[in-house]
């Protein structure tokens, strides 16, 4: 059977590669220490849970919802006024099945065929799916270590400028953990202005920013919303990745167009998992904090440790990620991973999946205890993989 030509445009699915090697090495009795895929290892608080639980034992529960309830809705921007100082109403917003998903879909819903789009690299994978998706025409910004690691959209051609119809911006970025500025967004935000061009914005990680910063929605800057919308995770501050919890908020036209298009896919998040997202957002926010916390002593025990067995790792400032060069006798990321697997036991993503400026990197996820990452950093200087 001939498949869609669409499908020319994706790449094998890289993490689904690196569990077959995990999955052969340890039915061979290996010890893995797996820090590719950035699940959260802590427990989803307990009020959420028991939230989803009362509303599954009700068998009303259990048909379409066609629609997201009002209270969840309200839940959402009464969480961004207290969370974020931002004001929005019900109209900004839309839920969808995880940020992953609605990446997935916003291309369809703002291009046609062969418009542009503008995307970081390196980048998250599905940013480039969602865009081959709808068959626009991808041109990347560079997100370099020179700059930090942070968009410098002074370096954009004009004649690309005026072409595109939108521009993803992920901060704090997954992969390489940056961290935006003020500076940085406002240049953003101008530039949106002047070429007309909207501006997607990520936000899966503002609750996981270090050493005493705070993270801010892409919307608490002024002019944000005039060219704006940001995918609003609950998987990472709230340890709920699993149930696939995410809302789309923004400038109510974009937010109605995309809701129309999911309306023809799907008939509305399942009941349950509104009342769980409901609990989340209207609930104690203790754990969000201490989390951040224990994912700065992660990255404390993770950076510092590569550095003290010979790894030059600068620090990760925000997400739950860390990227590191390879070593220089490696010439290609997924070579240095099976590598690093097989000598070592530690499974991390190669750069090379992230978009063409990620060759030459690893990613790092931040998903186990300081006690478990220093028997994988032993693991790693034991098996010289470091030496030439």
């Amino acid at each position: 059977m001939q498949f869609s030509k669409r499908l020319d445009r994706f790449g094998d699915e890289i993490f689904a590669a690196l569990n077959n090697r995990k999955v052969a090495l340890e039915a061979q009795g290996k010890t893995i220490y797996n820090l590719s895929v950035g699940t959260p290892d802590f427990v989803t608080p307990a009020h959420i849970r028991e939230a989803l639980v009362e509303s599954a034992k009700d068998p009303e529960s259990w048909k379409y919802t066609l629609r997201d309830m009002p209270e969840l809705l309200d839940a959402v921007c009464a969480y961004y006024k207290k969370r974020y100082g931002v004001d929005i109403t019900p109209d900004m917003v839309a839920s969808c099945y995880g940020t992953q998903e609605g990446m997935g879909h916003i291309g369809m819903v703002l291009c046609d065929e062969g418009d542009t789009v503008l995307l970081p690299t390196p980048c998250y994978p599905v940013f480039i799916a969602g865009a081959n998706m709808a068959l626009a025409n991808i041109v990347y910004y560079p997100m370099v270590k020179e700059n930090n690691f942070l968009p410098d959209v002074s370096k954009i051609p004009e004649d690309v400028a005026k072409k595109a119809r939108y521009m993803v911006v992920s901060l704090p970025s997954n992969p390489m953990g940056s961290v935006g500025t003020p500076e940085v967004y406002e240049e953003i935000i101008a530039f949106a202005k002047k070429y007309d061009i909207l501006i997607v914005h990520d936000n899966a990680y503002s609750d996981i920013i270090f050493d005493g910063n705070k993270g801010l929605s892409f919307l608490s800057y002024e002019g944000a919303k005039d060219v704006g919308v940001e995918f609003f995770s609950l998987s990472k501050s709230f340890d709920v990745t699993g149930a696939r919890i995410s809302f789309l908020v923004g400038r109510p036209d974009v937010v109605a167009a995309f809701r129309k298009l999911r309306s023809q896919i799907d008939f509305g998040m399942f009941l349950p998992l509104q009342k769980a997202a409901i609990a989340a957002l209207t609930g104690p926010t203790d754990s969000v904090r201490e989390q951040c916390m224990k994912y700065q002593e992660r990255r404390d025990a993770l950076c510092g440790g590569l550095r003290k067995i010979g790894w030059d790792c600068p620090d990760s400032h925000g997400s739950m990620f860390v990227w590191a060069p390879i070593p220089k006798h490696y010439k290609k990321s997924m070579d240095f991973c099976l590598d690093l697997i097989d000598k070592a036991g530690v499974i991390v993503t190669p750069g090379s999946s992230f978009g063409p400026l990620g060759e030459g990197y690893v990613r790092f996820a931040l998903t186990m205890p300081p006690e478990k990452i220093a028997k994988a950093l032993k693991a790693i200087q034991d098996s010289g993989i470091l030496n030439a």
